[in-house]
């Protein structure tokens, strides 16, 4: 059975392009643009991973993944932060939060399936 990856990028071109490299790697993919739609959606999909974009409109993905780890139902769920805003500090404050893995954007596709696959065993 594939793995699920829920992609939380409220970027239509990221998001497409992240779930496009996804599908043809034999994942299954749900996407999500709205951050305010996430933890229902990871509830309902049931994902083995979440890619979580950090910047997103009215809700920070930290929030959501803080969120997450306080959550029974998602907080074994390990989550890959991607973010174009990588100041000094922001990698520890995103793990604190309960990430499990870290991206700064632009992203390539290399670095992004090597986390992906340490983080989702086949």
């Amino acid at each position: 059975m594939a793995k699920r990856i829920l992609v939380v990028e409220d970027n239509d071109l990221n998001r497409k392009l992240f779930c496009d490299v996804l599908r043809a790697s034999g994942f299954e993919v749900e996407p999500v643009a709205d951050g305010e739609l996430v933890l229902n959606a990871a509830r309902a999909f049931d994902p083995d991973l979440v890619i979580m974009d950090i910047q997103l409109p009215g809700v920070s993905g930290v929030d959501l993944i803080t969120a997450m780890r306080r959550d029974g139902a998602l907080r074994e769920i390990p989550v890959l932060a991607v973010t174009a805003y990588a100041g000094k500090g922001d990698e520890d404050r995103i793990r604190d939060a309960g990430a499990t893995g870290y991206l700064a954007k632009p992203v390539s596709i290399g670095p992004f399936m090597a986390s992906v696959r340490g983080l989702v065993p086949a």
